[in-house]
């Protein structure tokens, strides 16, 4: 099993769709990278060799991934949070922050849905 940037690539799978699990690279990367390096996209995981893995890992020197890219992306939302700008106020809040709407859906931000205490059912009201 092949291991890059602290991740273990899947086994058995195409390498264009195995480089996919790891974090900032996409179809396009994955097939740039692969192009670069000179192997076949269709290559199986489970064949490659030691040489093949210091090559991709050689080349993804040059993009932003991993750990680099998740420590910018939290870096960016940290500096939205202290300019107290909109788009900061909702990632603060946990709330949708690209202009969704929240009376209904919204689920996966706002978390699970909360029920009223003490609603009174509607045939108790008579």
């Amino acid at each position: 099993m092949a291991r890059i940037l602290g991740v273990d690539l899947p086994r058995n799978k195409a390498m264009r769709i195995a480089l996919r699990s790891l974090y900032g690279v996409g179809p396009k990367v994955a097939v740039d990278v692969l192009t670069k390096v000179g192997i076949d996209l269709k290559m199986n995981s489970n064949e490659l060799t030691e040489e093949n893995v210091n090559q991709i890992r050689s080349e993804l020197d040059n993009y932003t991934v991993e750990g680099d890219l998740r420590r910018e992306i939290g870096l960016n939302i940290k500096r939205l949070k202290d300019l107290g700008c909109y788009r900061g106020i909702r990632h603060k809040r946990g709330l949708p922050v690209r202009g969704q709407r929240t009376s209904t859906n919204a689920r996966t931000r706002k978390g699970k849905a909360v029920a009223i205490a003490g609603k009174k059912s509607i045939k108790s009201m008579k």
